[in-house]
């Protein structure tokens, strides 16, 4: 009984075996973070192997992590300054909204417009790194490719952004769950990308089968 328990295939094991995938997973994502402007890179190669590990469709993580963070150093570089200054601008306009002296209808107007740009940004932010990690294309074809499918599979998104959200709140909120602490260091930002992955990877794989049944089209 407990050898079939312990065998490499069993259950248990393959739960234990994705456990460590993700730690490393997680390690990987926070070394190659800490010099802040490879944030980019990171963001794309923890959705790659994230969605990878979701797909069953993993092969090394370390050499798939690192394969695909030199590949998109870059461009994901650029797309995660662009998305800084847009954000950056958006703060200003919350900054300047809610200190200058303006008339309450104003306010509410402007911040009424904020909230709904703001809610767009962020939805299609969310799709920028999972869609370099998975397509090819430039700058400007990645910016508009992932606002399209923010809002034509906003589920994705979502859950991520609702995912972070909640470990943000209990982590601030809940410093005295070490055991919590102690698996958001573990396993933290693999978790999150793991689970967004699946979402991620079932929402390309249409893109991914139209494009080839019109390829198939076109060669009849």
């Amino acid at each position: 009984m407990s050898s079939s328990i312990l065998a490499p295939d069993s259950t248990l094991m393959r739960f234990l075996t994705r456990i460590a995938d993700l730690m490393i997973l997680n390690v990987l994502f926070v070394l190659t973070s800490l010099p802040i402007v490879t944030i980019g890179a990171s963001l794309t190669a923890l959705n790659f192997v994230g969605m990878r590990i979701a797909t069953d469709t993993d092969r090394t993580i370390v050499g798939d992590y690192l394969r695909s963070f030199r590949r998109n150093l870059k461009q994901s570089t650029l797309l995660a300054l662009i998305l800084a200054g847009i954000g950056s601008a958006l703060a200003a306009w919350y900054y300047v909204v809610t200190t200058a002296p303006l008339p309450s209808i104003a306010v509410i107007v402007l911040m009424a417009i904020w909230y709904l740009l703001a809610f767009m940004f962020v939805m299609g932010a969310l799709y920028v790194f999972p869609y370099v990690a998975r397509f090819e294309g430039s700058i400007g074809e990645v910016l508009r490719n992932a606002r399209r499918m923010s809002i034509r599979h906003p589920l994705a998104p979502l859950t991520v952004a609702a995912l972070t959200a909640l470990s943000v709140i209990v982590t601030i909120y809940y410093p005295q769950a070490t055991a919590w602490g102690l698996l958001w260091l573990m396993i933290g930002f693999a978790g999150i990308a793991f689970l967004g992955g699946a979402l991620f990877a079932r929402v390309f794989q249409r893109y991914i089968s139209a494009s080839a049944l019109v390829s198939d089209q076109e060669e009849e």
